[in-house]
């Protein structure tokens, strides 16, 4: 309900919000260190004691949620740059939602990744949306927005050109509002 400006990425998760990079290779993992390792990073103000990290609730924290998001990986203490991209993807995924976001934004989540892991993180979308997170989803793949949104807000040029929901959100709707006719030009 407030504009707000970060000077630290802390700040913003402190303040409840979560964001995953398009582009997890360059930013959204540390590729030479563990899944462990990978999924706690942004919880490790959360997981110590006065400054003081508990390795042991780390560990038990990043198999909760390596579990609970099918990261297929023999040990938690794999190196994520050993992964496939897919699971690549739910190890960033799980550190995330290790910090119990109140608003998650994912961009381009599914890029670059197999039609079976894109379907469990397009469930997994719609499961926390379920459970009262907002999530922000930003795709340029326009059946993929439709199997996941509520409401859509569409972008040209940068600018906002339509926003659709209920009956209006349809393959139809989009390309209207992508080619100019929407209601907000």
């Amino acid at each position: 309900d407030k504009p707000v400006r970060y000077k630290r990425v802390s700040e913003a998760i402190d303040d409840g919000l979560a964001y995953a990079t398009e582009d997890r290779k360059a930013a959204g993992l540390v590729l030479g260190e563990s899944v462990c390792d990978n999924i706690v990073l942004s919880s490790l103000k959360k997981l110590s004691n006065r400054g003081v990290r508990n390795r042991s609730l780390e560990i038990r924290e990043a198999q909760a949620k390596a579990k609970e998001l099918n990261v297929k990986c023999p040990t938690i203490y794999q190196k994520t740059v050993n992964l496939s991209g897919g699971n690549q993807q739910k190890v960033v995924l799980a550190r995330w939602i290790l910090t119990a976001p109140d608003v998650l934004i994912l961009d381009e989540p599914t890029r670059g990744i197999d039609i079976g892991t894109k379907t469990e993180i397009q469930k997994l979308v719609l499961d926390l949306a379920d459970e009262g997170m907002a999530v922000t989803f930003i795709s340029s793949e326009v059946e993929e927005m439709l199997r996941t949104c509520s409401r859509m807000a569409i972008l040209r040029d940068g600018k906002k050109v339509g926003e659709l929901s209920g009956d209006e959100l349809s393959q139809e709707g989009i390309m209207k509002a992508i080619a100019g006719g929407g209601e907000n030009e």
